[in-house]
């Protein structure tokens, strides 16, 4: 039984992330595939979702079943109901009570800072001055953070135990504050540092990269700085050498297209499993096992 996620453009799309991480953090991508839509701005959604009807908006999740699913928490409980093994909410009810809560919170709250501040996953900026709605907004992450960590004792980087919806369902806040340098008080620091090195996140921004559909009008008008994730392998597409391996790490498929790390060559089976392993080696456990084998 295969359900459809369509998401919009990794690179920009915040909501689009937060489903992305509830289906590739709880191993269901082969339950659930993934299409991916490219509009022009924000108001040019709905005009690629006219095979969706009614939806007209991104993340949309159509199930098995026929379901058309066009918010992001009713994907997030449709998909807990449909995996009820998976773990998408805690099991114990101080913790799943607290996360539900939480994602929530950010599902319905945060206006101000998810308006003035878009996401951006190839970009980050030099901090700027926040106005005082978006300071308070900064206030209250904290506040509810530190407060989910303390009341459920946990010990993991996450919020409520092991990563669950609440988590996937910030991440993208937790790139905000990161791509505009606000990732500096104690819970919020250790929290955001969580999802940049997170490898799932990592991955979805390598895929954004390679697919490379960059746009100035989801862009943000500001002094640019570098990534404030972990910093990437080294590593480039070539065009001529032999590669190590003769089957793509990905697919099995037999390698056309190369790149070069730290003087070695491997190869691929089409140049965006090339391009996102370029893009960040490290998130991706199927090339790694290659390179240090």
């Amino acid at each position: 039984m295969t359900h459809q996620l369509i998401i919009g453009n990794r690179l920009y799309f915040s909501w689009s992330l937060a489903a992305w991480l509830m289906v590739e953090r709880f191993g269901l991508a082969d339950q659930v595939k993934t299409t991916v839509l490219y509009p022009a701005s924000e108001d040019g959604v709905a005009a690629l979702m006219t095979d969706y009807a009614p939806a007209r908006t991104l993340p949309t999740m159509i199930t098995a079943g026929g379901a058309i699913l066009s918010d992001s928490m009713a994907i997030a409980e449709e998909l807990a109901s449909l995996f009820p093994n998976a773990g998408l909410w805690p099991a114990a009810p101080l913790a799943r009570g607290t996360a539900r809560t939480l994602a929530n919170e950010m599902h319905s709250s945060f206006r101000n800072l998810r308006s003035d501040w878009p996401v951006n996953l190839h970009r980050s900026y030099a901090p700027i001055i926040p106005s005082p709605a978006v300071a308070a907004e900064l206030d209250r992450l904290e506040e509810i953070w530190t407060h989910a960590r303390r009341v459920t004792a946990q010990d993991t980087p996450w919020l409520c135990g092991d990563y669950s919806i609440a988590d996937a369902i910030f991440a993208p806040m937790a790139v905000r504050l990161a791509n505009y340098g606000f990732d500096t008080r104690p819970t919020t620091k250790a929290y955001v540092a969580a999802h940049l090195a997170d490898p799932a996140l990592r991955r979805w921004r390598a895929m954004g990269l390679a697919a490379n559909q960059t746009s100035d009008v989801f862009e943000y008008d500001g002094s640019a700085r570098p990534w404030p994730g972990p910093a990437s392998l080294a590593a480039a597409p070539v065009t001529d050498g032999t590669a190590e391996n003769a089957t793509c790490p990905y697919s099995g498929d037999p390698v056309t297209h190369l790149l070069q790390i730290d003087g070695r060559i491997f190869g691929f089976c089409n140049a965006f499993c090339r391009d996102k392993t370029v893009a960040d080696p490290a998130a991706w456990p199927a090339f790694m096992a290659l390179y240090q084998s």
